[in-house]
């Protein structure tokens, strides 16, 4: 009986760096789906899943966001939180909850730099302009839609004056500005109870600030 063959070791890629990276893709030029607050686009996509290996031929879809800013709004002196009410359909049709908890956030305008559109976005949605802004990080919210990248601030405010109602009329923007108190002993636990998404985001970068 002759001995049993070894099994040769398998070529297999070397292990990638955790983190994103570059991917070995081409790209078609865009093709225009349909036009109104945000163009949709369509591409024709040819992905390498491995290094020189064949590819994997798709269309994509994605709705153009660009450039946006978002700004966790805290008042130290109070120890409050600024956060809005704001009225959003595609919660509306998902959920029944169209009026929703968030901070405030929009778009760069084209030249703009993100600082003075975070600055511009408070005055119309809270209307009061943040006395310091600290860039904290940038991040994608969902790429898998769209190609919106948003920088995210923490903005120091004073909001003795915050007013009852705020927003663009000509963006029909209707935004409640309020303030949510930080409790230290117990805001995790009402963040986790109410599922308050926003809340215990801003709370966890607040221990970061602070610290």
């Amino acid at each position: 009986m002759s001995a049993p063959s070894k099994t040769a070791p398998s070529k297999t890629a070397p292990p990638r760096a955790h983190g994103d990276a570059a991917a070995e893709v081409e790209v078609s030029a865009p093709h225009l789906l349909g036009q109104g607050f945000r163009d949709y686009l369509r591409y024709d996509v040819r992905l390498h899943h491995e290094p020189g290996g064949a590819a994997e031929a798709s269309q994509r879809d994605i709705v153009v966001g660009g450039r946006v800013v978002a700004v966790l709004c805290f008042d130290p002196a109070r120890d409050r939180v600024v956060l809005i009410h704001q009225f959003r359909l595609a919660a509306h049709l998902a959920t029944g909850r169209g009026r929703m908890v968030e901070i405030v956030a929009g778009r760069v305008d084209p030249g703009e730099a993100p600082a003075a559109a975070a600055q511009r976005e408070c005055l119309e949605e809270i209307g009061i302009a943040p006395t310091r802004l600290e860039e904290l990080f940038k991040f994608m919210p969902t790429p898998g839609v769209t190609d919106e990248i948003c920088t995210l601030y923490l903005g120091i405010v004073d909001s003795h004056a915050l007013p009852a109602r705020a927003g663009l009329a000509h963006e029909h923007e209707v935004t409640a500005p309020f303030t949510l108190g930080l409790d230290r002993g117990v805001h995790h636990e009402r963040a986790v109870a109410r599922k308050d998404v926003c809340y215990e985001a801003v709370v966890d970068v607040w221990r970061c600030w602070s610290a």
